[in-house]
C-alpha cells in the first residue's frame, strides 16, 4: 500500500465549482497531525478553516495565497506516517464533493438576488460560516466522475454523520492567533497581523483590532520603499511611444496617441464573492425574462420622521398579500410555479468584496421595531461573519435600495427562484399637479422587475399599485 495520499478539495458549501486559497498553515516538508488547520479557502460567502485528513509529512500543495482552485481538484499530497494517528479505513469523516441528493436539494431553495445597494448603511465585510468538507483518496487519483454516495454533512475532521456544524476556532499561525476570517481581512486591507495588537481572550487578534491597526497604520505588510529607491531599482522603462502634437479649432495644442495603444490597465481576476456573483447574473440574464415597471411613491402625507426601509418592507407585504404571484418562485425547466404564504425578503447589502443578500426572514408578522431589529441583527451577523448559510438564501422576493447611493429608477435583476425583485431610487421633492394648482411633494421613485414568464404584467401592475398605496398612507 502506498504511504502517500492525495486530498482534493472538497465542496466547501453552496455547490460551488471552486474556492480561493487565503492562507496556508503549513508548507512543503512540514509534518502535521490530523485534523490539525492546513489551509483557509474563501468561497462565495464564507472564509472557512479546512483541516488535515491524515497525519504525516506534507509533499505538494496546489498553489499560493490568492490561487483559486476547483471543487474536485487536488489540494495538497501527503505521505502518511504511521507512528501517527490516523483515521480508521471505514470511519465517517463527513467529506463529500455535492454530488448527493443534499447538493441537489440545497439547489432547489433558491440562490441570492441580485441587488444594488442599501439605502441604509451597509458594512463592508464578507461573511464567513463554519460550513467544511472534505474527500481523500489514497493514490494521486481524483475521485471518479459521477460517483455518489449519501451526503453525511459539511464538516471536514473525525467525526460521526450528525447535524452538528464545529464552530470555527481561532488557529495559531507563526505564533499568532487569529481566525481564518480575520487573516483574510488582514490581508485585503494590507496589515500585518503579527504586528497588530491582540485584544482578543487568550491573544487572539479579532477584526477590531485589524480596523484599528489598518486605519492608525501601525502594522504595515511590508516596508515600503522610499521614492529614491523606487526609482534607483525601478526597471528601465521602455520608450513610450511617439505622440503627435496637433492644434484644437481654438488654436491650442493637443496630444493625441497613435492608433493601436493598448490599454495598461492589470487584469484581475473575480474570487470569492464577485466570482460567485459573475455566475449568478449570467445564469439569471439566460433564464429570466425581465420586464420592468416604474412609478413614484408620494410621501406627501407622512407625518414625522419614519423608518423608511421598514415602510418599504411593510408595502411589499401588503403588496404580496394582494397579489400572491410576486411572492413566489418558478421553476423554469419544469414550468412550476410556487407561491409562498409567508413572506421572506432578500435585502441586498452592497460591499467592496461583492454582494450579500441575507434573507429578512417573517416579515408579514413582523412590526417596525421587530423589522428594525431584524435587519440590525443580519447587518451585525454579517460583519461579524457569524451569518448562517441559511440566511444567505430561501427568500421569496427581494428589495434593493440603491437609492442610498444615488439613481432615480435601475432594472434590478431577478434571480431564480424569485420571480421578482422591488427598487427603491433616490428620494426626492418634485412638483406635483394638484386640484386648483401645484405643490411640492416628497417622493420615492420605485423599480419593478419581475419574470414575465411567472407573472403577468396585470398581476405585476396590481402589485405596483398596492405597494404604492402603502407608501402613501400616514404611518
Amino acid at each position: 500500500m502506498s504511504n502517500k495520499k492525495s486530498f482534493f478539495l472538497p465542496d466547501l458549501g453552496e455547490g460551488l465549482p471552486d474556492a480561493t486559497i487565503v492562507e496556508w498553515t503549513v508548507k512543503v516538508g512540514d509534518t502535521i497531525q490530523l485534523d490539525d488547520a492546513l489551509v483557509s479557502m474563501e468561497t462565495a460567502k464564507a472564509v472557512v478553516e479546512v483541516p488535515s485528513p491524515v497525519s504525516g509529512k506534507v509533499l505538494k500543495l496546489a498553489g499560493e495565497a490568492g490561487d483559486v482552485v476547483e471543487t474536485g481538484a487536488m489540494l495538497a499530497e501527503f505521505e502518511i506516517d504511521p507512528s501517527l494517528p490516523q483515521r480508521s479505513e471505514g470511519q465517517d469523516t463527513g467529506h463529500h464533493h455535492g454530488g448527493g441528493q443534499a447538493s441537489k436539494g440545497q439547489a432547489s431553495k433558491g440562490q441570492p438576488s441580485k441587488g444594488v445597494g442599501s439605502q441604509d448603511p451597509a458594512p463592508d465585510d464578507r461573511v464567513v460560516a463554519s460550513d467544511e468538507g472534505g474527500a481523500i483518496r489514497n493514490d494521486g487519483e481524483a475521485p471518479a466522475k459521477g460517483a455518489t454516495r449519501e451526503d453525511s454533512g459539511t464538516v471536514v475532521g473525525a467525526m460521526q454523520s450528525s447535524d452538528t456544524v464545529r464552530s470555527e476556532q481561532a488557529s495559531s499561525v507563526g505564533g499568532v492567533k487569529a481566525m481564518p476570517a480575520v487573516r483574510a481581512l488582514a490581508r485585503k486591507l494590507k496589515v500585518d497581523v503579527s504586528r497588530v495588537d491582540a485584544t482578543g481572550a487568550d491573544g487572539v487578534v479579532t477584526m477590531a483590532d485589524v480596523k484599528k491597526a489598518a486605519a492608525d497604520g501601525s502594522a504595515p505588510m511590508g516596508a515600503a520603499p522610499r521614492a529614491a529607491d523606487r526609482a534607483s531599482h525601478a526597471p528601465p522603462s521602455s520608450p513610450a511611444p511617439a505622440q503627435r502634437s496637433t492644434l484644437s479649432h481654438a488654436g491650442k495644442p493637443m496630444r493625441t496617441q497613435p492608433p493601436g495603444v493598448a490599454a495598461s490597465g492589470q487584469p484581475e481576476q473575480l474570487k470569492g464573492v464577485r466570482r460567485n456573483m459573475a455566475r449568478v447574473m449570467a445564469d439569471a440574464h439566460a433564464k429570466v425574462v425581465p420586464t420592468t415597471l416604474c412609478d413614484d411613491a408620494d410621501l406627501h402625507a407622512w407625518i414625522g420622521k419614519q423608518d423608511i426601509t421598514a415602510r418599504l418592507i411593510r408595502a411589499i407585504v401588503a403588496a404580496c398579500k394582494a397579489v400572491p404571484a410576486l411572492n413566489a418562485w418558478f421553476d423554469g425547466d419544469k414550468l412550476v410555479r410556487t407561491l409562498h404564504p409567508q413572506v421572506d425578503i432578500g435585502i441586498a447589502v452592497d460591499t467592496d468584496d461583492g454582494l450579500f443578500v441575507p434573507a429578512l426572514r417573517n416579515a408579514d408578522i413582523l412590526d417596525a421595531a421587530g423589522i428594525r431589529s431584524s435587519i440590525q441583527r443580519l447587518r451585525a451577523q454579517v460583519e461579524e461573519r457569524s451569518i448562517p448559510a441559511s440566511e444567505l438564501s430561501g427568500y421569496t422576493i427581494s428589495l434593493s435600495n440603491f437609492g442610498m447611493f444615488a439613481g432615480r429608477y435601475a432594472t434590478p435583476v431577478v434571480v431564480p427562484p424569485t420571480v421578482a425583485i422591488v427598487g427603491a431610487g433616490k428620494l426626492s421633492h418634485d412638483v406635483v399637479a394638484v386640484m386648483g394648482g401645484v405643490e411640492v411633494h416628497r417622493r420615492m421613485p420605485i423599480s419593478l422587475t419581475f419574470d414575465h414568464r411567472a407573472c403577468t404584467g396585470g398581476e405585476a401592475a396590481r402589485f405596483l399599485k398596492a405597494l404604492l398605496d402603502d407608501l402613501a398612507r400616514e404611518s
